[in-house]
């Protein structure tokens, strides 16, 4: 009986050695399964950077308020508009907010009808992101009979690259409004609009800004099981917030006269591609036009 016993207890000991064992083997096995897929997504993630420096994405600008509960000393950024965006921030007389503003290389119309839908991203934390977020969970007036308007998209012309750089880098550029080379006006909801832009949009963000970093928090169903209980993977860069607005009017903009440029590149976009700012050609050197 005592050898029984003894055989017993060496049996447990040895089947609990064992499941330690494979618990570490597991544990270690998800690190390293982890770890892959990090790499894996950084790798992704460099291809398709390298991918869409090849094409071209439009330079906005996008400006608001800043409640004074949210404003800052400004941040640097190492890159400038090819690490959309940052914000800047002037000095004004206005006592309870005061206006910045954001350069958008992300900017994309999604929808036309039933609604007029555009989208951009903001990495965070970013003061621009935090005040769309408090202005788009704000309570209507009561006395307001339409929607609020909470930012205008200000669409580049050719000639703005100056424009698009202040914007970018509050670092070296911490009050972008009073720059001699920057022409601006308000809106009727009091915003501004940069002057020789393409064009402005008047916008409301629609719901809460979606973390670009977390796919279950976007109602992602397929995770895969190295992602982790949030749905998350490092991919090596800074996180982002991706948010949706309805554009509420088309604003005029004020042309600026005697700018010592070339009129005719005006009504050209200014467009970012392979890290630098350039714009298209009045004609393709193809054979053929691209809507024929």
């Amino acid at each position: 009986m005592l050898a029984h016993a003894i055989i017993d207890h060496s049996r447990a000991a040895s089947m609990s050695r064992l499941a330690v064992a494979l618990a570490t083997a597991k544990r270690w096995s998800s690190s390293f399964d982890l770890a892959a897929s990090n790499i894996n997504a950084r790798g992704l993630s460099q291809k398709i950077r390298a991918l869409l420096r090849e094409t071209a994405q439009p330079v906005a600008v996008v400006t608001s308020f800043m409640p004074p509960s949210v404003a800052a000393p400004p941040s640097p950024f190492s890159d400038s508009a090819a690490q959309p965006p940052s914000e800047s921030i002037p000095s004004t007389s206005m006592s309870t907010s005061t206006f910045h503003g954001a350069t958008l290389s992300s900017f994309t119309s999604v929808s036309m009808a039933p609604h007029h839908l555009v989208a951009f991203s903001l990495r965070v934390p970013s003061r621009m992101a935090t005040t769309l977020s408090d202005l788009s969970s704000a309570p209507a007036a009561p006395s307001s009979s339409s929607p609020p308007v909470h930012m205008v998209i200000n669409l580049l012309a050719a000639p703005q690259a100056h424009v698009a750089v202040l914007f970018s880098r509050p670092d070296l550029h911490p009050r972008p409004f009073e720059d001699p080379g920057i022409q601006w006006s308000l809106s009727r909801d009091g915003l501004p609009i940069l002057h020789d832009s393409l064009g402005a949009l008047s916008c409301r963000v629609v719901g809460v800004p979606w973390p670009l970093n977390d796919l279950s928090a976007l109602g992602d169903k397929v995770i895969h099981r190295t992602e982790g209980k949030s749905g998350s993977v490092d991919a090596g860069g800074a996180e982002s917030e991706l948010f949706i607005a309805q554009v509420m009017r088309v604003e005029g903009v004020p042309r600026v006269e005697n700018v010592g440029y070339d009129d005719s590149i005006r009504t050209l976009p200014l467009i970012y591609h392979r890290r630098g700012y350039t714009t298209t050609a009045d004609k393709l050197l193809l054979n053929q036009k691209a809507d024929s």
